[in-house]
């Protein structure tokens, strides 16, 4: 298998705007996803101004920019001003704010707006299907599920993705997105859960052109690898 051999979307996940546009420009990414800690790594000191270089460069895929706040009443008016940036624009919206509350009250109302969604850090089959449940059918909208995280829980992640997909299939404007990603073998297991989307970072992005790489091959590699790095160290056993 190589990656034009999958059904899933492949989204480019981080904030370093040259990384971004080289991505788009490769044209095998079909969507871009944000967050605060990715954009405290790429140094981003103004929001808006990153997010408004973004969209001038990226305008016909689907870009997530993630509220701030903690407080739902200052969500709402953070996504109202991120939704109205572009028609591509994804609002991230997370699952509950730091207190725990529940954000399902005020995604319900962002999405009888008409406002494309991407709620983000979902964990559990029941949120899941209370975030499927709030959403307009007649909007596209993203559920993402932190696949990667749950795995560095012990937890299979493949069942509980195997369930979300056939949840999120029931609204029609649902796409669910396999999050976190850890390495390239993910994207096989996303797609094989039915997920129509999943975010890579660009070190994995990297590795694409691995797949489908000839086993032998990729073993002589290595040990000439190995063998040229110790030569450069000038390493002696004997």
């Amino acid at each position: 298998m190589n990656h034009e051999d999958l059904k899933i979307k492949i989204f480019a996940d981080g904030a370093n705007i040259n990384e971004m546009l080289a991505a788009y420009k490769g044209g095998i990414v079909k969507g871009f996803t944000t967050n605060p800690s990715l954009m405290k790594k790429a140094g981003i000191s103004d929001y808006k101004e990153f997010a408004k270089n973004v969209l001038k460069e990226i305008k016909d895929l689907p870009v997530s920019f993630e509220v701030f706040s903690d407080e739902f009443e200052n969500m709402e008016k953070e996504a109202d001003i991120l939704s109205a940036l572009a028609e591509n624009v994804y609002v991230k919206i997370p699952i509950m704010n730091t207190k725990g509350e529940s954000s399902i009250p005020l995604i319900k109302k962002l999405s009888e707006k008409g406002y494309h969604l991407n709620v983000t850090a979902i964990f559990t089959i029941n949120q899941v299907k209370s975030v499927v449940d709030a959403l307009n059918p007649e909007v596209k909208n993203i559920v993402s599920v932190f696949a990667g995280r749950i795995a560095d829980t012990g937890t299979n992640p493949k069942k509980i993705m195997m369930v979300s997909s056939k949840i999120c299939k029931t609204n029609k404007g649902v796409e669910l997105l396999w999050a976190s990603c850890r390495e390239l073998y993910s994207i096989v297991e996303a797609d094989e859960c039915g997920c129509e989307i999943i975010t890579v970072t660009n070190d994995v992005l990297k590795k694409l052109f691995n797949m489908g790489k000839d086993l032998n091959e990729y073993s002589l590699e290595t040990v000439r690898d190995f063998y040229k790095d110790a030569s450069s160290l000038g390493f002696s056993i004997l």
